[in-house]
C-alpha cells in the first residue's frame, strides 16, 4: 500500500472593497452576484484535498460596505464556498469592524453554510470548545489555529473572543492540540507591515518561535502584498514551512502589488513510520483582472499584471528557501 499523502492549498487575503461590492450588484440586477470571480481558478482549489481561505473582513449585515468599515454580504462567502473552499481564517483587523454583533453574526453566517472556521468565539466557552479544532484530510490530523496582531483599536465589549498573538496562549494552544491527537500544527497569522514585501523583525522572530515550540506550517497574511516563503529543516529532519504573506486573494486594490497575490499548495505524507510529515511546498501567482475575475498570472489581461509579476517573483527568487513556483498551474487554463 503506498503511503499515505493529502494537499492543502493557502491563498491570502478575501477583501471586499466597495468597488466589488458595486460590481456584484450591478452584475445581480440589485442583489450580490459573484458569477465567474473564481472560474479560472477553481478547478486548482478544487485539486486540493482541503482548500483554505484568509476572509478578511465580517459578514456584519446590510448596509453592506467596503474599506476603512468592511461588512461582506453572505453571498461573498458562499461564492468563496462553491469556488472549493474548506475552511475560513477569521481572526483579522477588521473582524471587529461592525463590532460584537457583526463576529457573533460572522460566526453565524459560516455556520449556516456549514463551513468550520477559526480565530473568532461566540464566548470563552465556545472556545474551550472549537480551539484547537483538528481536522482530517485524507488520514491527516491537522491542527488549525488563527491569530491576529489586533483589531484596528476596537474592542470587544462582551463575551465574544478574538484570537489576539500571544506566544504564551498560541504555545498552549499547540501543546493542547497534540494533546488531543493532532499530528500537524497549522498557525494562520496576521502580521507584519502592510505594502512591504519583505518580513519585519518581528515576524521572523515570531516565526523562528513558532517552529522552535513545534508549528509545522505557519502562513501568514495581512500585509497585502507577497512576502517570502521558507522550507525549514528542524535538527530530527522534519521540515516546516513558514510563509511571511501571501499578499491578496481578491480585492479591490490598485497598486501593482496588491492587485494579486499567491498560493501555496503544501504536500503532506508519512515516513516509513507512518509519522506524518511536511513533505514540499509551492506556490503560484494569481491577478485580479477587469471586472473582478480572479486567473493565473499568466492569463491576466491587464497590462500591470507584468508589474506584479515581475515583483512577486524577484522576491521569490531572491529570499525563498526550497518553496518553487507549481509549473502544474502556469499550464492551467
Amino acid at each position: 500500500m503506498p503511503p499515505e499523502e493529502a494537499e492543502l492549498l493557502f491563498v491570502g487575503d478575501a477583501m471586499q472593497h466597495q468597488s466589488q461590492l458595486d460590481a456584484a450588484r450591478q452584475k445581480g440586477g440589485g442583489r450580490y452576484d459573484y458569477s465567474g470571480c473564481f472560474d479560472a481558478i477553481s478547478p486548482y482549489v478544487r485539486k486540493a484535498d482541503y482548500a483554505i481561505v484568509n476572509f478578511e473582513a465580517s459578514i456584519g449585515g446590510s448596509p453592506h460596505t467596503g474599506y476603512p468599515c468592511f461588512s461582506a454580504p453572505e453571498e461573498y462567502a458562499s461564492a468563496l464556498v462553491d469556488a472549493g473552499f474548506d475552511y475560513f481564517l477569521l481572526a483579522n483587523n477588521h473582524i471587529l469592524d461592525r463590532r460584537d454583533r457583526g463576529l457573533h453574526r460572522t460566526i453565524d453566517a459560516l455556520d449556516s453554510l456549514r463551513i468550520p472556521h477559526s480565530g473568532i468565539y461566540h464566548d470563552a466557552a465556545a472556545r474551550d470548545s472549537l480551539c484547537p479544532e483538528v481536522i482530517t484530510v485524507n488520514g491527516f490530523r491537522l491542527a488549525m489555529l488563527n491569530y491576529t496582531y489586533g483589531t484596528n483599536g476596537i474592542t470587544l465589549q462582551g463575551p465574544a473572543i478574538v484570537n489576539y498573538i500571544d506566544t504564551d496562549n498560541i504555545a498552549r494552544d499547540c501543546a493542547r492540540a497534540r494533546g488531543v491527537g493532532a499530528e500537524l500544527v497549522c498557525v494562520c497569522i496576521h502580521w507584519g507591515d502592510e505594502y512591504h514585501l519583505l518580513p519585519n523583525q518581528s515576524q521572523k522572530s515570531m516565526a523562528d518561535k513558532l517552529v522552535s515550540m513545534g508549528v509545522d506550517l505557519v502562513i501568514g497574511g495581512h500585509p497585502h502584498v507577497i512576502q517570502p516563503m521558507e522550507m525549514r529543516r528542524r535538527p530530527d529532519g522534519s521540515q516546516a514551512l513558514v510563509v511571511y504573506s501571501l499578499g491578496n486573494f481578491l480585492s479591490g486594490m490598485k497598486t501593482d502589488d496588491t492587485r494579486g497575490g499567491a498560493m501555496v499548495r503544501v504536500r503532506l505524507k508519512r515516513d516509513s513510520k507512518g509519522r506524518a510529515l511536511v513533505d514540499g511546498a509551492d506556490y503560484s501567482l494569481v491577478y485580479v483582472d477587469p471586472g473582478f475575475r480572479l486567473v493565473p498570472v499568466a492569463d491576466a489581461q491587464d497590462s500591470r499584471s507584468k508589474s506584479f509579476r515581475r515583483n512577486a517573483e524577484a522576491i521569490f527568487k531572491k529570499h525563498n528557501v526550497n518553496v518553487p513556483a507549481d509549473s502544474v498551474f502556469m499550464k492551467l487554463k
